[in-house]
């Protein structure tokens, strides 16, 4: 579960985090909770970014910095599904801890 909340990201944006935290969030299992809470709170700044992105449109340098924002999320989530493989908790770069 830890690995699908990583991947998850890449297609749903928060919706496959969301649901799988709230699911194991009470479990034993709290390996996959933290991945999970990992994930949304990264989704959640992601969002905060191509927000960013779509003002700063206005001005150009959006558009590249959307193209930079949709890379981050592509090798960042590869590399916390990877160490989540491996048993480790990925904690995202440049992430606001929203969900505690």
């Amino acid at each position: 579960m830890a690995i699908l909340s990583h991947v998850g990201g890449l297609f749903t944006s928060w919706v496959a985090p969301l649901i799988i935290y709230l699911i194991k969030k009470d479990d034993a299992d709290k390996f996959s909770a933290e991945n999970a809470r990992e994930a949304l709170n990264f989704q959640i700044t992601l969002i905060i970014w191509y927000f960013a992105c779509f003002i700063l449109s206005f001005v150009l340098i959006g558009l590249f910095l959307f193209w930079v924002v949709a890379l981050a999320n592509l090798v960042c989530s590869i590399v916390a599904a990877v160490k989540a493989s491996n048993g480790i908790t990925y904690r995202y770069p440049l992430t606001l801890r929203l969900i505690k």
